[in-house]
């Protein structure tokens, strides 16, 4: 028996989905260098690849930890506030890491702040901007705004990941490898001060008017589920958080950060054009079949790669990877927000979101690990193999939850 969940929502103001669309683009070319020179400037200042997958653990750790946070609160407060904190804190974590060198306080840094070692959808601001974009977007929209939101933050995080090789230019032109670095942490902040200009132009509003006190309601069993899944996506995926994907590439091709940062923009891009992509496949063939059958391909790849000595054929499979990998991402937030009450779209974007982070806060110190032994690409199998049983877990545990769009 299918189950479908009607919705009723009312519309909101176009200029704040644009204002939204803005900050996220903003963010996206901060985290797209960030995540590049993150692992090069750790290397720089003496850390080992152990020490630098402890350190992504803790900066996933403290994003899981913030994000449960904002997800059980946000539906007190008004969003437009909370959307400024957590780009004010995006400023202070790039004035503050240039600063440290030590791994300890390295990690406390980032375990408070939202540089992280992925990209993708995890961070404090992602829960409150979910359920901003969702409140008031009609179900045959839904998708379709995901979609674009999706794709404006990994086309920016393309341009992001190509701004990392400004690192060499700055070397190139006098300054110190470890100073060009502090340099792109500094512009990182600057980002973090525009971002929350931009979302202090958007209305006030909470994230429910008229819900319930509790943050989860009646479709608590549904948001665990989903959480208790997605965690083990995340679990497989902090294998390879893009920073350790990076590491692998540096140390065993001996890739340059210009380089790296030429095949970053490349996999962001063709991530950014499956975005649309999988809003028209999923028109067609639902939403929970476009995030199964688009991820099992991309696992495959991820572990061919893993066994290439060729730089020239891993990197194509990591490019064939990064053109389905993401396809989920969109259908994945549409239907969240989808098989909740638009009362616990805060709630369950943070408590979906929150695990996710929490889990693949875990891995990344076994990755870092892994990384040293003679079979380094250990953790990209690690991480296709787990993904493709959480695509099969997902496919049988949700094939006959149908959001309303699809009751038909």
């Amino acid at each position: 028996m299918t189950d479908t969940l009607p919705r009723a929502p009312a519309r909101m103001r176009r200029s704040d989905v644009n204002l939204l669309y803005a900050a996220r683009c903003i963010r996206g070319i901060g985290d797209g260098f960030a995540v590049v020179i993150l692992p090069a400037y750790l290397t720089v200042v003496g850390l080992t690849p152990a020490q630098i997958g402890f350190v992504a653990a803790a900066s996933l750790l403290g994003t899981a930890v913030f994000t449960l946070a904002v997800g059980l609160i946000a539906s007190r407060h008004d969003l437009r506030n909370m959307l400024a904190l957590g780009a004010a804190l995006m400023a202070v974590t790039g004035a503050a890491l240039p600063s440290c060198d030590n791994p300890f306080w390295i990690a406390a840094v980032l375990f408070i702040g939202t540089i992280n070692p992925s990209i993708g959808d995890i961070g404090v601001l992602v829960p409150l901007e979910h359920a901003s974009l969702a409140r008031g977007v009609l179900d045959t929209e839904r998708t379709r705004t995901f979609a674009r939101y999706s794709l404006i933050g990994a086309l920016s995080m393309a341009a992001g990941s190509l701004a990392a090789g400004l690192s060499d230019a700055l070397v190139r032109a006098g300054l110190a490898q470890v100073t060009a670095f502090r340099v792109m942490f500094y512009l990182y902040a600057a980002l973090g001060i525009i971002a929350a200009l931009l979302y202090l132009r958007l209305s006030r509003v909470r994230a429910d008017l008229s819900g319930p006190a509790a943050p989860l309601g009646a479709s608590r069993h549904v948001v665990y589920r989903l959480a208790a899944l997605f965690s083990l996506d995340a679990f497989a995926g902090g294998f390879v958080v893009q920073s350790l994907l990076a590491l692998w590439l540096f140390k065993k091709f001996e890739l340059s950060v210009a380089a790296a940062s030429v095949f970053f923009f490349w996999a962001g891009v063709l991530s950014a054009f499956s975005y649309p992509v999988a809003a028209r496949i999923a028109s067609r063939v639902g939403l929970v079949n476009t995030m199964v059958f688009t991820h099992i391909p991309s696992s495959l790849c991820l572990v061919a790669a893993a066994f290439s000595s060729d730089l020239t054929i891993a990197l194509v499979l990591l490019l064939a990877r990064s053109a389905l990998s993401q396809m989920d991402v969109p259908t994945r937030t549409s239907y969240v927000m989808a098989v909740v009450t638009p009362a616990e779209r805060t709630a369950a974007a943070g408590i979906t979101a929150a695990p996710r982070s929490l889990a693949s806060s875990i891995s990344p110190a076994f990755s870092g690990v892994l990384l040293a032994m003679p079979f380094a690409g250990l953790p990209l199998v690690l991480c296709g193999s787990l993904k493709i049983i959480y695509d099969l877990a997902l496919l049988y545990s949700f094939r006959h939850i149908k959001p309303p769009e699809e009751g038909a």
